[in-house]
């Protein structure tokens, strides 16, 4: 990434730390900041500021959460150093975290360093070394995907030490009751006619999960990091709001954000993930790849795929509200209201029928 400076925000749009009162608390820990070195922050995701940083001769990453007053589970630091300071043994993609600081005096917030990995990030559109591979090039990524979640899924959470990490029994129930009560407040108590729809329907009692394992709970293509050279997966990012639970929450997450060519203007405007390029499958097809790679059942997967995008709607009102708050965030949220509208008429669309 390194090599391709797009990945970095401009100077000027970049936010300031407290880089002396970061560089005395790492001291203070047997770490040294490379002052040679100039902090440059990434331009990617729309939550966590993530800083390319130099420590003890090595690159870094510094995440810590945005300015503001910050949604309910979300931008925990202290649960990614958690996850990751035992995840990395057992799951290669997983990057080493080398420090946790839960002082916010230090540096505005809680903040953690983890290993950095040079690589390609994926958003809207193919890297030119996929491109060029035609449609088979859509194919190997929506392929190597599957696979990332499939062995994420597949690990034991006792044996590598984050059995007690959630609360899994009743974990998809609570998830549409909490999140039915934070869509009531980012539209003010007056959800649009789909979402109260959908609300109504996901009151109903939630698919038992077939199994419990490690959720990311973001789990899509932008969160993995994938190698020049190889064009294979080096890394999964982004585990703030790791747990444990059903895992076709995660599947239901990834296929929230998997825009087909024939979807609303509205999943377009996501520009999230490319899956409308040549080469990548449905979303049906990418369920069926799923069901390969695991063994498990998809009968009741509609509860899932209507709480996914129930919740992918509510956090873009809830990005749009922090624009109308006037905290400090990008000039795109001003445009995630309307985004928000969109993908709520779309919540209903799945709700009312059975394509995926």
């Amino acid at each position: 990434m390194l090599s391709d400076p797009s990945v970095f925000r401009p100077a000027y749009d970049t936010n300031q730390l407290k880089w002396s009162s970061l560089t005395a608390y790492l001291a203070q820990h047997g770490h040294a900041l490379d002052q040679e070195f100039s902090p440059r922050q990434f331009s990617g995701g729309l939550g966590n500021w993530n800083f390319l940083v130099r420590v003890n001769g090595s690159l870094y990453v510094l995440r810590r959460p945005p300015a503001g007053p910050l949604p309910i589970g979300a931008n925990d630091m202290g649960r990614e150093y958690r996850i990751l300071s035992r995840l990395a043994e057992s799951f290669p993609l997983a990057p080493r975290a080398l420090l946790y600081c839960e002082d916010p005096e230090v540096i505005g917030a809680p903040f953690l360093l983890i290993e950095y990995r040079e690589g390609m990030v994926v958003r809207d559109r193919l890297t030119p070394e996929m491109a060029r591979c035609g449609e088979a090039g859509g194919a190997a990524l929506a392929g190597a995907t599957l696979d990332v979640l499939a062995a994420l899924h597949a690990l034991d959470p006792v044996t590598i030490g984050l059995g007690q990490l959630g609360k899994p029994d009743g974990m998809v129930k609570r998830q549409a009751v909490n999140w039915t009560r934070r869509a009531q407040d980012a539209f003010d108590s007056m959800l649009p006619r789909p979402l109260e729809e959908a609300a109504e329907w996901l009151a109903q009692p939630a698919p038992l999960p077939q199994r419990t394992s490690l959720l990311h709970s973001d789990f899509k293509i932008d969160n993995i990091i994938f190698g020049r050279d190889s064009l294979q997966p080096i890394a999964l990012i982004d585990w703030d709001m790791g747990t444990l639970g059903d895992p076709l929450l995660d599947l239901a997450t990834l296929l929230s954000y998997w825009t087909e060519p024939n979807d609303p203007e509205a999943m377009h405007d996501l520009r999230q993930m490319p899956t409308t390029q040549p080469g990548f499958p449905s979303r049906q097809k990418v369920i069926e790849m799923y069901v390969d790679r695991t063994g498990l059942a998809v009968g009741d997967f509609k509860y899932y795929r209507v709480l996914a995008m129930f919740k992918l709607c509510v956090v873009f009102r809830q990005l749009y509200v922090r624009h109308l708050r006037g905290d400090p965030v990008p000039e795109r949220y001003a445009a995630f209201g309307r985004l928000a509208e969109g993908l709520a008429d779309f919540t209903g669309h799945v709700l009312q029928t059975e394509h995926f």
